[in-house]
């Protein structure tokens, strides 16, 4: 009988806590509704030809007054014309990510004003990487010369 009754008491505590957990997150959730909230349209080029970039991650954070990137960040893909959207951006900093295989990572923060805001994103090509050992002085565009591989020591010699 004890046991039962322990059992009883264990679960009508869960039940309290769950409730106050939902009343805790509606009160949160009814706070959200009263910040005005932005749409934001993201395109996504490249651009070197102007062509959509399909399936690029578009990665928002949120920015404090200090200009530090604040959790709880949100993640879109692109269509294949390149675009996504989202609607219910609070007004402020916004930290904007772009990531898509092939594509230079982009990422610049907006200001987020008003009721609507429209971005397009040109994502570069990766560029070739500066070498301090590179002979410069030739040619500042010319490839970089691979040295030849080394002899294989397992090789006869004719």
């Amino acid at each position: 009988m004890l046991l039962k009754m322990a059992r009883m008491k264990k679960i009508l505590i869960t039940g309290i806590v769950l409730a106050m957990l939902a009343l805790v997150g509606a009160a949160v959730g009814q706070k959200d509704k009263d910040e005005p909230t932005c749409f934001v349209y993201f395109t996504v080029i490249k651009d070197d030809n102007g062509k959509p970039v399909r399936n690029a991650a578009v990665i928002m954070h949120p920015v404090n007054p200090k200009g530090k990137q604040e959790r709880g960040g949100m993640e879109l893909k692109t269509d294949p014309e390149g675009k996504a959207n989202f609607d219910g951006i609070p007004y402020g900093k916004l930290r904007v990510q772009v990531l898509a295989h092939g594509f230079q990572t982009f990422g610049e923060d907006y200001d987020v004003e008003n009721g609507k805001l429209e971005v397009t994103i040109k994502l570069k090509r990766p560029q070739g990487q500066f070498s301090v050992y590179d002979d410069h002085a030739k040619d500042p565009n010319a490839v970089p010369k691979q040295d030849p591989p080394p002899p294989d020591p397992n090789k006869k010699s004719d």
